[in-house]
């Protein structure tokens, strides 16, 4: 691949790790202020009362969630670092290269 897809795509997945901890790491933050404050957690639906449920499972949730989002950012960064110490125009033929310097080419006269 082109060293300008590593950038774009290590762009993408850094803006898509951080999209997903702010949409969805606000129900993680509140479970571990339950357990941490509390020592209880609960479950909440919006028909029926909440549940207790243990928050080892929830906290094991939490840190599988942030797993992922940090798999995310950190490929990212990879892709990104790869796009940037890429080669982009070290490997330009000399026939195809433009300007000043080509030793292929003559300045064309403008009478």
């Amino acid at each position: 691949m082109s060293d300008t897809r590593f950038t774009m795509i290590g762009i993408g997945l850094i803006f898509a790790g951080f999209v997903i901890l702010g949409i969805f790491g606000s129900e993680y933050f509140d479970a571990s202020v339950e357990a941490d404050e509390f020592g209880t957690c609960f479950e909440y639906f919006e028909d029926s009362p909440p549940v207790e449920i243990p928050c080892d499972a929830v906290l094991q949730q939490k840190s599988l969630f942030f797993g992922l989002v940090i798999a995310l950012i950190v490929s990212g960064i990879v892709s990104l670092i790869k796009g940037v110490k890429g080669k982009w125009d070290q490997e330009v033929n000399p026939e195809d290269m433009l300007g000043p310097g080509n030793p292929g080419t003559t300045p064309k006269d403008s009478d």
